[in-house]
C-alpha cells in the first residue's frame, strides 16, 4: 500500500511520493542545547524517530538530519548565568541529550551537524539573500525583508498584515519593518562571534536550520518536521529564507507533531510544569515512557498524567506477559501452520495472518502507530484467550503460533522502538525503576520477603503477618504462590 502523510503546507493527507524514486531526505529539527531536555523533546525525537524506522522498514533509503543549535541568544545567556564557557556548556548539553535519547531506544541519524560548523555555509545563504533582494545589511546586522518575499505566511496560513514578532525575533531598531527577521547579528562585547562581510557577528536561529538542510539535503528535499510550535515563525522563516535564496522549492512535506500537556494544561517552562526527560525516565521504565509517547497518533496533543502512565505500564506489561506464557511452548522447527483443529486456534490463525497487514495499514496512513498498537493488543487478546483454553503446547499449532508472533515481535521492535526486551529481563528492570523512585532498596525488600518465608516455615504466621504490613505501609504489594514462592509489586 502507498504511504499518505498529513502536510501541514496544504492542510491535507496526500499520497507521499519521494523526489528520487526509492531515497528519502528528511530535516528534522533538534535541540537549542542550553539545558536539560524535557519530554517535549522526546516527543518529537520518538515520533520522527518512528517514522524513520518505517520508512526504512518500507525498504527505502533514508538520510535523516537532526540538528543541534549550539548558538542562540539562550545559550549565550544561560552561560552568562551559570559562568560557563558557552562551548562547554553546548556540549554538556548535547550529550546528556544523546544519553537521553540512547534511554528511549532513539536511533541516531544520519547526520547530526551543529550550527558553529556550518557558519561559512550560513553566510553563502545570506550573501545570496542579498543579492535577491529579500535581505539587507544595518549597521553590522543583517535582515530579513519579510514583505519582499511574496510567498511569506504559506506554511503557517497567517496573513502577513496580521502577523505580529515571533518568538525570538526581537524588535530592533536597525530593522526597516518591525516583522524582519536577524540572519546575521553584529557581535556584541565578550559574545561568541565569526568574520563575515559585515564585520564579527554571529547567525541568527532561523537561517541555521534552513542552511544545515539544503547543505546536506539539497533543494528541495521529501521531509521537514519538527514540533508544532515550530511552524511559526521557526519553520516559516526556513522556508522563506531557503527559496529567497535558491528562488526554488524549498521542501515537499511538512510534518508537524502535537503538544505534550501536563495534567492537563500545556507543558512551559514559563509555567514550571515541565518535566525532564530524565526525571520521567527515573520514575517509569523507559519502554513506558517510549510507549505513551507512541500511543496516541504523532500529530495529536498527549497528557502527560500519573493515570496515563499506569496505563502505558499496563499496557507493556500485558505484552510481556504473553511474552512469558509463551516461554511454555517449546521452539520447535514448524514452518507451515497445521490446520487448526478447534474455533481457538482458528481465530488465533486469522489473528496473526492479518496482524502484518493490519499493523502496516495503520501505519501507511500518516503512521498512525496509536491504531497499529491496536491492531497488536486485539491479537494479544486472543492468544491470551487460547493459551486459557490450556492447549497442547507441544503441538504443531502451538509451536507454529509462537514462531509467528516472535516473527512479527521482531518487525514490531524495528518500526516501534519498543518490545525488544527478553519479559523476565523487562519485569526485572520494572521493579528496579519502580524501587528506584519511590526511594527504596530492592535488596532489603528481597531480604524482608525472606524472612517472612522463613517465619511462615516456622509457623511464625504472626511475624509474617507483621512484615506484609510493613511491606504494604512502604507500598509493596505481596502475592503467594501456590507453589510456595511470592510474588511483590510496588503500587
Amino acid at each position: 500500500m502507498p504511504i499518505r502523510v498529513y502536510n501541514s503546507l496544504t492542510q491535507k493527507k496526500e499520497l507521499f511520493k519521494p523526489i528520487k524514486k526509492g531515497k528519502v531526505g528528511m530535516y528534522v529539527c533538534g535541540i537549542t542545547a542550553y539545558d536539560s531536555c524535557h519530554l517535549g523533546h522526546a516527543r518529537a525525537a520518538v515520533a520522527f524517530d518512528v517514522i524513520y524506522r518505517y520508512l526504512k522498514y518500507r525498504g527505502l533509503d533514508v538520510t535523516y538530519v537532526r540538528n543541534y543549535t549550539d548558538i542562540d541568544d539562550k545559550i549565550i545567556n544561560r552561560a552568562k548565568e551559570t559562568n560557563t564557557p558557552w562551548n562547554e556548556l553546548t556540549e554538556s548539553y548535547i550529550r546528556e541529550y544523546q544519553e537521553d535519547m540512547e534511554a528511549l531506544n532513539v536511533l541516531k541519524p544520519t547526520k547530526e551537524p551543529r550550527a558553529t560548523e556550518h557558519i561559512k555555509q550560513m553566510i553563502q545563504s545570506i550573501e545570496a539573500l542579498i543579492k535577491n533582494k529579500v535581505a539587507y545589511e544595518s549597521k553590522g546586522s543583517v535582515y530579513y525583508a519579510v514583505r519582499q518575499f511574496k510567498n511569506y505566511g504559506k506554511l503557517s496560513h497567517k496573513n502577513i498584515e496580521e502577523l505580529e514578532s515571533g518568538a525570538r525575533i526581537e524588535i530592533d531598531e536597525t530593522k526597516k519593518d518591525p516583522l524582519d527577521f536577524a540572519l546575521w547579528k553584529a557581535a556584541k562585547p565578550s559574545e561568541p562571534s565569526w568574520d563575515s562581510p559585515w564585520g564579527k557577528g554571529r547567525p541568527g536561529w532561523h537561517i541555521e536550520c534552513s542552511t544545515m538542510s539544503t547543505h546536506y539535503l539539497k533543494q528541495p528535499f521529501d521531509i521537514h518536521g519538527g514540533g508544532r510550535d515550530l511552524i511559526f515563525p521557526h519553520h516559516e522563516n526556513e522556508l522563506a529564507q531557503a527559496e529567497g535564496a535558491a528562488k526554488k522549492h524549498f521542501c515537499n512535506y511538512f510534518l508537524h507533531n502535537g503538544f505534550i500537556n501536563i495534567n492537563a494544561e500545556k507543558m512551559s517552562k514559563s509555567l514550571r510544569n515541565f518535566k525532564t526527560i530524565r526525571e520521567v525516565v527515573a520514575e517509569h521504565h523507559p519502554e513506558v515512557v517510549r510507549y505513551f509517547l507512541i500511543a496516541a497518533h504523532y500529530g495529536s496533543p498527549i497528557d502527560y498524567t500519573q493515570k496515563n502512565m499506569a496505563d502505558a505500564r499496563a499496557a507493556v506489561d500485558r505484552f510481556y506477559l504473553l511474552a512469558g506464557r509463551l516461554q511454555s511452548i517449546s521452539d520447535g522447527k514448524a514452518v507451515k501452520v497445521a490446520s487448526p483443529k478447534d474455533d481457538l486456534e482458528k481465530e488465533l490463525a486469522k489473528s496473526l495472518k492479518e496482524l502484518p497487514q493490519k499493523f502496516e495499514a495503520a501505519m501507511d496512513e500518516n503512521f498512525n502507530t496509536a491504531q497499529a498498537l491496536g491492531s497488536i493488543f486485539e491479537t494479544i487478546r486472543i492468544f491470551n484467550k487460547y493459551l486459557d483454553g490450556k492447549p497442547d503446547l507441544n503441538s504443531p499449532f502451538a509451536k507454529w503460533a509462537k514462531g509467528q508472533w516472535n516473527k512479527l515481535q521482531k518487525d514490531f521492535c524495528e518500526v516501534l522502538g519498543v518490545f525488544g526486551l527478553e519479559a523476565s529481563f523487562y519485569f526485572k528492570q520494572i521493579k528496579q525503576v519502580k524501587v528506584s523512585s519511590q526511594g527504596l532498596e530492592q535488596d532489603w525488600i528481597e531480604k524482608k520477603i525472606e524472612e517472612r518465608r522463613q517465619a511462615r516455615l516456622s509457623k511464625d504466621f504472626k511475624r509474617g503477618d507483621t512484615i506484609r504490613d510493613e511491606l504494604s505501609k512502604m507500598g509493596v504489594e505481596l502475592k503467594d504462590r501456590p507453589d510456595g514462592t511470592t510474588e511483590w509489586h510496588l503500587r
